[in-house]
């Protein structure tokens, strides 16, 4: 029984440090996002890459490609240095290529990120809606993502494609 109660604190106490501050919370999350995304990506069978359920609607591939640009875009504006410009024109030509850029792009984020310090999340940003701090861009990382997964979830669905379980953390 005290072994139990000890795992148990032992196992409370790693959790609740995984989550003590904005950005040790936003990276687990962020985590779990790339793998959940990835499923997906990898669910969807190669030639239905370029399906779009009404005209008015990115493509599989594009939405996969907005998301990567998009991490791509907020991360190295708004926490580093180095600017990056939004490829997400740029010729992936195949589903391999797709999801290595993808895990790329979380893995990028994530080292970014990594960097960034609890006072930074305070500084005000310009941001095209306005000014910004830089916890709310951190956010917007996250919920653009989510965003556009929960679009994906129903073009997997529209090709009889089960989509893969969900997970929050």
């Amino acid at each position: 029984m005290k072994k139990y109660i000890l795992l148990v604190v032992i196992f409370t106490v790693t959790i609740a440090k995984a989550q003590d501050t904005p950005i040790s919370a936003f990276l687990e999350k962020w985590e779990n996002s790339k793998n959940y995304l990835v499923e997906m990506a990898e669910a969807m069978p190669e030639d239905k890459y370029d399906y779009k359920p009404t005209e008015r609607q990115k493509t599989f591939r594009e939405q996969l490609l907005h998301i990567k640009g998009n991490m791509d875009w907020l991360s190295t504006t708004y926490f580093s240095k180095e600017k990056k410009k939004n490829d997400e024109k740029a010729s992936y030509t195949t589903k391999a290529e797709i999801v290595a850029a993808i895990k790329e792009a979380f893995d990028n984020t994530s080292a970014i990120i990594k960097k960034a310090s609890s006072e930074e999340l305070k500084e005000v940003v310009d941001f095209f809606a306005g000014p910004k701090t830089k916890l709310q861009i951190l956010n917007l990382l996250q919920d653009h993502v989510t965003h556009h997964r929960g679009q994906i979830i129903v073009y997997l669905n529209l090709n009889d494609v089960k989509p893969p379980r969900y997970r929050g953390w």
